[in-house]
């Protein structure tokens, strides 16, 4: 069972779907499936590119596919809920207990609030999930009433995340217009997440760099 199976379980379904609409209502960027599907697919890139097992990228996608289930229930703390809801999912799909508590650990230490990467399946989730800022995941279509928030992944035209194993590094390049947002803003809203980033990376034996419009900035 792939990650793309556990993406179209009617339960991880539902869950999405009301979580995502939650987040919606107190004003948060999208949290759908469809960012879910892409932080799997990057966190399995990130550990195929390093040359991890195929059993811990497959953790890595599943972990990816499930992180956010938590948000059904409350936004604090989401991380927490979410693996204690993916552990009742994956025991129904009859997933082995060692994969059942990597994937737990994994969504449980995901969130900046309270989180950090405590093995590769953890830091690669934490990598493709913060690094996920783009245009699309604004939902207020009044750009006179964004708040920072949606100022800051609207100003984000392009953002590629790009693994070099012989060097060791794992790149995130944005591309920002900074008629929408300063490069100010940007880091007042995504400093901890991208120093969150560091650590992840660090564990996974790489460096973590920041680019912004051509520049390093991290």
């Amino acid at each position: 069972m792939d990650y793309k199976d556990i993406l179209r379980n009617e339960e991880v379904k539902a869950f999405l779907k009301k979580g995502n609409e939650n987040l919606g209502i107190l004003g948060y960027t999208d949290h759908s499936e469809k960012h879910c599907a892409i932080v799997a697919k990057r966190a399995g890139m990130i550990l195929t590119k390093l040359g991890y097992s195929n059993h811990e990228i497959e953790l890595a996608e599943i972990a990816g596919a499930l992180h956010d289930i938590g948000n059904v229930i409350n936004r604090k703390n989401h991380g927490e809920y979410g693996a204690i809801l993916a552990n009742f999912i994956l025991e129904k799909l009859e997933f082995p207990l060692e994969d059942r508590v990597i994937l737990m650990s994994a969504i449980g230490n995901h969130d900046e609030a309270t989180g950090e990467a405590v093995d590769a399946v953890s830091a690669a989730l934490i990598l493709a999930d913060k690094t996920d800022v783009r245009r699309n995941r604004v939902r207020n279509k009044d750009k006179a009433s964004f708040d920072k928030h949606d100022r800051v992944n609207y100003a984000v035209t392009s953002a590629a995340v790009k693994v070099n194993a012989q060097k060791h590094l794992i790149t995130l390049n944005l591309q920002i217009d900074e008629e929408i947002c300063t490069m100010y803003e940007y880091f007042e809203i995504f400093l901890g997440r991208m120093m969150m980033c560091r650590k992840a990376a660090e564990l996974l034996g790489t460096r973590f760099k920041l680019t912004a419009n051509g520049s390093k900035v991290l």
